[in-house]
């Protein structure tokens, strides 16, 4: 059975900090340990603080591959494009973190499906194991229960087989890493923040909740997740260890 780890901030500002500080630590950790490590990130609004405070924090970047979790299928110039989020953030020029090499879902491909294959090719080589190992996967939880983009009675999170593959949510398609990439990674933090987030919360701790519900529980990791959440997600839930 996963673990989960609460660990409640006061405010969405201390959210970003620790979420920052976290990001940072495990970086840390994994270039002790080889010479490169590898993070996949989440898009979203609540994470985009945290990767603005990371853009400042002197690590060795240039042994740092980024990828992202999930990308919405559209071009990086949209204002929708995760990869665009991450550019203005993280990878902004005004911060060291711009020295990290980003690797995109290549969304300029025909269809959907083409750019999921080139992207798990793309992450097979880059990541060591099968599935894929990463160091850290950084996640977020969205008010239905997904998480990156694998959306409530979709195929997405029935796929276990491939690494990547191609998601559906809100209207549109979107690139995915699958449950068992999720799964595999050496440590999992999942982001929440906001009131709009409690019940998805409550029930993603719920041992009893189904994964197909909630699909963010079919992330489960050796290792515990540690959820990181704000006051107003957490609220009526008692922070543990």
């Amino acid at each position: 059975m996963t673990a989960y780890k609460l660990e409640v901030a006061t405010s969405p500002d201390q959210l970003a900090r620790r979420c920052a500080e976290l990001i940072g630590c495990s970086l840390d950790l994994a270039l002790d340990q080889r010479d490169r490590a590898q993070i996949a990130l989440s898009g979203g609004t609540t994470p985009a603080e945290a990767y603005r405070l990371l853009n400042q924090e002197r690590l060795p970047w240039n042994r740092v591959d980024v990828v992202l979790g999930d990308e919405r299928w559209v071009p990086a110039s949209d204002p929708a494009s995760n990869a665009r989020m991450l550019a203005e953030t993280l990878l902004s020029p005004a911060g060291p973190g711009h020295s990290a090499r980003f690797h995109p879902v290549p969304t300029q491909l025909p269809t959907a499906q083409a750019s999921a294959e080139a992207f798990e090719q793309h992450v097979r080589q880059l990541c060591p194991g099968d599935p894929p190992v990463f160091d850290l996967i950084l996640l977020g939880l969205g008010e239905d229960g997904h998480t990156a983009s694998l959306f409530p009675g979709t195929a997405a999170t029935r796929e276990l087989e491939r690494s990547v593959t191609v998601g559906a949510g809100k209207g549109l398609e979107r690139i995915t890493l699958t449950a068992p990439v999720l799964s595999a990674a050496r440590q999992v933090i999942l982001l929440v923040g906001g009131a709009a987030k409690r019940q998805a919360l409550q029930r993603l701790l719920d041992p009893q909740e189904s994964p197909e519900r909630t699909p963010a529980r079919l992330v489960q990791p050796r290792t515990p997740v540690l959820v990181l959440a704000d006051a107003a997600a957490a609220e009526g839930l008692a922070a543990s260890g």
